[in-house]
């Protein structure tokens, strides 16, 4: 009987073990990022900075270090969006290219218009024929 019982727990705790670890490896590997989407975040960037130029230079004039400082600050912001609309731009672009690539390379037509997978279709075609 005492066989049994420490089987039992052993069982048991083996069984308990693997659920934690697969658990905690679900929990984990699963979580999104808690990172802000980028156009998101520049856009944000560049509301903060307008606001803090434009409180600048209610408060210290227009020709203040305080509002030569946050133009600074709003001329980087914009450089950092234009840079990322830039490479999204450059993305799409690839990926539309690789898209018309694949289309041309794979669904070619024959002579006749029909459409054919790959080369083998076509040869299979031409035996039936």
């Amino acid at each position: 009987m005492h066989l049994h019982g420490h089987l039992w727990k052993s069982l048991f705790g083996k069984a308990a073990l693997a659920t934690a670890a697969l658990s905690a490896f679900l929990l984990l590997a699963g979580a999104p990022s808690a990172k802000a989407n980028d156009w998101d975040s520049c856009n944000r960037r560049v509301t903060y900075v307008e606001f803090r130029l434009h409180e600048s230079i209610a408060y210290f004039g227009y020709y203040s270090p305080q509002a030569n400082y946050w133009r600074h600050e709003r001329h980087e912001a914009f450089e950092e969006l234009e840079r990322y609309r830039r490479r999204e731009w450059r993305e799409r672009e690839w990926r539309e290219r690789e898209w018309r690539e694949h289309e041309r390379r794979e669904h070619r037509r024959d002579e006749d218009g029909r459409r054919y997978y790959r080369d083998r279709d076509r040869d299979r075609d031409a035996d039936r024929d």
